[in-house]
């Protein structure tokens, strides 16, 4: 990518396409990286303009919604012009009746949970970073406890519209749960970590709220255990919503899962379910602390685990050796671990092992900059050609976000 200069004319020129731009600072620097100019669009038109400019100019442009992922992935190589969605924030559409919403990016999923909620509605979405926004929530590919259920934003985002890195619009699917037309378009953005398109609007489909939810937990106090429960409740009759596990890097791990439904259905499921864990297991209305929320915070290193349920097993076993603590989803075979302390390499080397024995991976998810220089924060990843091929379509000359994402993407 040619190296581009901030001068007087490329400021201009992006000044002219949005009423909001400033100079960027130090607080606004991407995982480290220096950030030349701030613009906040009002609209997708607004942010079709400045990458439009940036285009003109090559400068590099850097996505984002509400700032609570920008230290995930690697930092970018440079960041020109940040282009921040936070103003772009209505939930536009709630057809209720259709169970659709439509979205602008920069809109907070719990305020968009909150408007769709007044009809007795909800995304089936976990917000698991606090304040996140929808297009940060695509742009990584978050999901939580629920993904059990219905799966991630992949199975629930029906229509998106997108900005190309030159400033073309383009948008796929729409309103109708039916419409097909353009579909993987949406599918391609969401975990890109904002290096092909910028998502600026978006369709999802709707679920009921259930009328009453209710927690099963049992403490498990070794990785046999926590399989042989996960096993058990998976492949029961109780048709469980999510099974998660939590488990500190010292003592023992608690076992939960999540009953939602009618009163009637939830009740006699709940009681199966304590049939089946016996004396040890209790029952709550309310969700057991972290539920759904990432272990880490900013400044931590964090990594998520991918296994087949039958590696559950080892690979629990193996974060309780590197002394991890561990919260995810064991029903599922995505968990997330937060590793403090030192020799970060060989701890992470160690789980991708164990991962990779179960046809899952271990990716370092978020991290101190000088941890993720010293690690591969990616791992193996197949299919890499053919990324860097649809990166070349949708952004030849890769001024999206360069670097952010796997493979130097």
């Amino acid at each position: 990518m040619p190296t581009a200069t901030l001068n007087d004319t490329a400021r201009e020129a992006v000044a002219s396409a949005c009423e909001d731009v400033r100079e960027g600072g130090a607080p606004d620097s991407v995982d480290g990286t220096p950030v030349g100019l701030v613009a906040r669009p009002r609209d997708t038109e607004q942010a079709a303009e400045v990458l439009r400019a940036a285009a003109a100019h090559q400068l590099s442009v850097v996505p984002h919604g509400r700032g609570t992922k920008l230290t995930w992935g690697l930092p970018p190589r440079s960041a020109d012009v940040v282009l921040d969605l936070s103003r772009m924030d209505q939930v536009l559409d709630h057809a209720a009746g259709d169970l659709i919403v439509q979205t602008q990016a920069g809109a907070r999923l719990a305020v968009l949970q909150d408007v769709v909620g007044q009809a007795g509605q909800r995304l089936v979405l976990d917000e698991t970073v606090p304040g996140a926004s929808i297009g940060g929530t695509l742009a990584t590919n978050t999901s939580g406890p629920l993904r059990m259920l219905v799966g991630t934003a992949r199975d629930l985002l029906i229509g998106v519209t997108v900005v190309r890195a030159d400033g073309v619009v383009a948008k796929a699917g729409g309103r109708v749960v039916k419409n097909v037309a353009g579909y993987d378009l949406g599918k391609l953005m969401i975990g890109s970590y904002g290096t092909l398109a910028v998502v600026t609007e978006a369709f999802f489909r709707l679920h009921p709220v259930p009328a009453e939810r209710r927690w099963v937990s049992v403490t498990v106090d070794d990785p046999a255990r926590a399989h042989e429960v996960t096993h058990l409740l998976v492949h029961s009759q109780t048709v469980p919503s999510a099974v998660e596990l939590d488990w500190p890097a010292t003592g023992p791990g608690t076992l939960s899962v999540l009953y939602g439904g009618t009163s009637d259905g939830v009740d006699g499921r709940v009681k199966s379910a304590l049939r089946l864990l016996g004396s040890g297991a209790s029952v709550s209305d309310e969700e057991p602390v972290g539920w759904g929320v990432f272990p880490w915070q900013r400044g931590q290193t964090g990594i998520r685990l991918t296994t087949v349920l039958s590696g559950l097993h080892d690979v629990v076993a193996a974060a309780r050796e590197v002394s991890a603590s561990v919260r995810g989803s064991a029903g599922a075979g995505v968990l997330h671990a937060t590793l403090d302390g030192d020799d970060v390499a060989t701890r992470l080397g160690r789980l991708r092992e164990a991962c990779g024995r179960h046809q899952g991976t271990a990716v370092l998810v978020d991290a101190p900059v000088d941890v993720k220089q010293a690690v591969d924060v990616w791992g193996p990843v197949p299919g890499l050609d053919l990324m860097h091929r649809v990166k070349d379509q949708f952004d030849p000359e890769h001024r999206l976000s360069p670097g952010r994402f796997v493979g130097g993407i």
